[in-house]
């Protein structure tokens, strides 16, 4: 016979009073946690990248490149579309009234393959284009394939149908290509039926974008790309203000890091020691990388979480954009002079450093 005891244990086996799977899991984290030194001031993703990194301190198992996207892929997940999006002043776009050739030339000059299109400012966006586009678009039009289909009407074609759209229709592709030829042969391409001045709106050439808000996680917008195939999307305020643009790149980069192409150039120094000037700097470059130059703070603890470029530093010393030319002094003692400026932002700085070792504050002076 079985005693009350052991019956009593098996109940309490079967209902649960033992420590489920999920609980021996958790505790064996904890103790993995304490034995680190982790303790519970990190999250759960920053506790297990401090964990993969040790592991392969030991073991080896991961590569520093494994090690890095792993990390990567970690810290995405906790991140938002505000904290990877090219910031507005950064965006290249253009105005939709601005001519083709404006639009090429664009193209050529920043290198992207994406471009926004907006009525009037950024605020009101249009689309975007793809360079793939415009070049098929532009192979048609030296070809002769951008006019009017033949006369001869088919059953059922609406009148007047492009001869784009014929093209597009294996049954109406050799009449098409016969009305851009001449006794059969193919026409040779003529750049002189490219009209460099019409403006981009006349193209059809526009594609839509994904329009999100700054708070949305950068994990979702991926998801959306993938789903909607939609490449590009603009970060909107609740007030319908552009705020920045995020491309499916700059999320994948923050997983694998930078991807750079043939048609890339490296990146100039943000901050350099020119023979010239001395220290001079971009207004994009981060503070932390000039704290770390100087060796000192230029920031509080508050302050780090709404500034991040030395534009942004200088802006919030003064409170405005400042013109070129301007002395503008922190309470460190450091200086920085305004090279280069426009009425949106500070491109270029120089730093005058004190000669003396500046003091450990990081509160701007007004």
């Amino acid at each position: 016979m079985t005693s009350n005891d052991e019956q009593t244990d098996d109940a309490a086996t079967l209902s649960g009073d033992r420590p489920s799977m999920r609980e021996s899991a958790s505790g064996w984290l904890h103790q993995i946690w304490a034995r680190l030194g982790l303790g519970e001031q990190l999250s759960l993703r920053e506790k297990l990248e401090v964990l993969l990194k040790e592991e392969a301190k030991v073991t080896g198992e991961f590569s520093p490149e494994e090690l890095n996207m792993l990390g990567g892929l970690l810290r995405f997940g906790g991140s938002r579309v505000d904290e990877v999006m090219v910031p507005r002043t950064d965006i290249v776009a253009i105005e939709e009234m601005q001519s083709l050739g404006d639009l090429i030339l664009l193209f050529e000059e920043s290198g992207v393959s994406r471009i926004p299109i907006y009525h009037e400012t950024l605020d009101d966006p249009r689309g975007m284009i793809h360079i793939k586009d415009l070049f098929r678009w532009v192979s048609a039009e030296v070809a002769g394939r951008a006019l009017r289909a033949p006369t001869k009407q088919r059953s059922g074609e609406p009148e007047g149908a492009l001869a784009g759209d014929a093209l597009a229709d294996g049954d109406a592709k050799d009449d098409a290509v016969q009305d851009a030829t001449t006794q059969g042969e193919p026409a040779k391409p003529d750049l002189s039926r490219l009209d460099m001045s019409r403006p981009i709106a006349v193209l059809k050439l526009k594609k839509p974008v994904l329009y999100v808000p700054p708070s949305m996680p950068a994990m979702n917008l991926l998801v959306r790309m993938q789903a909607t195939r939609i490449h590009m999307a603009l970060v909107v305020d609740e007030y319908g203000g552009t705020d920045g643009l995020v491309t499916i790149e700059d999320l994948v980069e923050q997983i694998v890091g930078d991807i750079e192409d043939e048609h890339d150039e490296e990146e100039a120094d943000l901050i350099l020691e020119d023979p010239r000037l001395g220290l001079v700097a971009s207004g994009r470059a981060p503070v932390e990388d000039l704290e770390e130059r100087l060796g000192f703070k230029f920031l509080t603890a508050e302050e780090e979480a709404e500034i991040d470029t030395l534009g942004g530093l200088v802006f919030s010393i003064v409170g405005r954009v400042p013109a070129r030319g301007e002395l503008i002094r922190h309470s460190s003692g450091v200086e920085f002079e305004v090279l280069d400026a426009d009425p949106r932002r500070v491109k270029r700085l120089k730093i005058h450093v004190p000669p003396t070792p500046p003091s450990d504050n990081g509160h701007a002076a007004g």
